[in-house]
């Protein structure tokens, strides 16, 4: 990836975003929305963060200051009305929700972390926390990553350390202390199984980026000065690629830079520049981007009352297919069930070629495992049970319902009959 980029941008002006799906598939929609346009609007309290699961292109998670997590279903073609109701409602934290992030290769598994220092680790299909990391993190938790396959996280904590986790068992794989010397959030993100690039501060508040090798965790394999700033620097990796692009809060550019096996390990390739600052960033998958036209990323920048459309693309004269620039990317299909996962159960991302583009399969329904009596699961701290347990403990809970609720029935027809009585004499 020696190539400089171009980049162009489209402006979008709106007071209140509400992408149709059409509009991030392809880019063609553009220009101010309606105030009528309906949004989702469950949450009783701000949105922290959200993210779409990589495995249905209509379904999204949201974490918010009310200490829930809902999971939303977007009908194909956008929203005609506004969208309250969730399809399931995850509770399980007691401080507000400030993460959330679906697994890579199984299906219905949704990760969230919370002001209460715990990761929960959701089985959207059934409604029911099957993982609580709760006696790990000491402070306030600012980054949570996956691996590749899942079968690992990466996490940042205030208490500042950087811990490699097998979730399921609970172990840290690796860890390591102060990676930044200064003392503002650090964040991190998988490049490989066995290396991690983090972003920081120095003691003067410079801005820091370092490549870690997680088998030597007691010094970085680079570490590179960036600038004075304090906006906390939030990298986006692409393994395709290997670029890791790096957009700041109240930044008004994206950096990128290739990261290789040989020393210096990160090169600066260039940025983007604009003239207004970002107040957020969302990261196009692969799939969705237009690969008739070079474009190898592409972000959605959140400024004050509008998003802005970035297109990152390599400058190519040849109208064909670039294989360089597209390997087989990550698909739709997740390669391992929740149960499958749970139990123990590694599987790499299953791939796709964008060769002839990608085109969107029939719309994929999220099963969700229906309370019919309308009473809230009971919560459950780490989970050891292998596949079928979220099954059994649901059974177990309905059964136990329906009994109490005949006996609720008989109560109600004996004081019916009473009644009747006493209003025949």
């Amino acid at each position: 990836m020696g190539h400089d980029l171009q980049r162009e941008h489209v402006v979008l002006p709106v007071p209140c975003i509400s992408f149709p799906r059409s509009c991030l598939a392809g880019g063609e929609l553009t220009g101010r929305l309606d105030k009528s346009q309906p949004v989702v609007c469950g949450h009783t309290a701000p949105v922290l963060d959200i993210d779409w699961c990589p495995h249905n292109d209509n379904v999204i998670a949201s974490g918010s200051e009310d200490c829930t997590v809902m999971v939303w279903e977007i009908p194909d073609g956008g929203l005609t009305r506004s969208l309250t109701e969730p399809i399931v409602t995850l509770e399980g934290h007691t401080k507000r929700v400030g993460i959330v992030l679906w697994h890579p290769t199984a299906q219905n598994v949704l990760l969230s972390a919370g002001c209460d220092n715990v990761i929960l680790i959701w089985d959207v299909g059934c409604g029911q926390s099957i993982i609580s990391i709760d006696e790990t993190h000491t402070d306030l938790i600012y980054s949570v990553a996956w691996n590749r396959n899942g079968s690992l996280l990466c996490t940042s904590c205030k208490d500042k350390k950087i811990r490699i986790m097998e979730p399921r068992a609970g172990t840290i794989i690796a860890e390591t202390e102060k990676p930044h010397e200064g003392n503002r959030p650090v964040r991190a993100v998988f490049v490989s199984d066995d290396q991690i690039l983090t972003t920081g501060f120095s003691r003067m508040s410079e801005r820091q980026i370092a490549l870690w090798d997680t088998k030597a965790f007691s010094s970085p394999l680079t570490l590179q000065e960036l600038d004075t700033s304090s906006g906390v620097l939030i990298p986006f990796f692409d393994p395709d690629t290997n670029i890791v692009y790096v957009a700041g809060k109240g930044d008004s550019s994206i950096r990128y830079f290739e990261v290789t096996d040989e020393s210096p390990y990160i090169h600066f390739l260039s940025q983007y520049s604009s003239k207004e600052s970002q107040r957020g960033m969302g990261y196009m998958p692969k799939r969705g981007l237009e690969v008739n036209k070079c474009e190898i990323a592409r972000f959605y920048k959140l400024h004050e009352r509008k998003c802005e459309p970035i297109a990152m693309t390599v400058p190519r004269k040849s109208d064909l297919f670039q294989e360089d620039l597209y390997p087989d990317t990550l698909g739709p299909d997740a390669a391992l069930t929740a149960e499958e996962w749970l139990s123990g159960k590694n599987a790499e991302p299953l791939l796709i070629s964008l060769k002839d583009g990608y085109v969107p399969s029939k719309s994929r329904e999220l099963k969700v495992t229906k309370n019919i009596l309308n009473v809230r699961l009971p919560k459950r701290s780490q989970s050891s049970n292998g596949s079928g347990a979220c099954e059994d403990f649901t059974l177990e809970q309905l059964l136990e319902d329906i009994k109490q609720l005949k006996a609720t029935v008989a109560e109600q027809e004996k004081r019916i009959a009473q009644l009747e009585g006493n209003a025949s004499n």
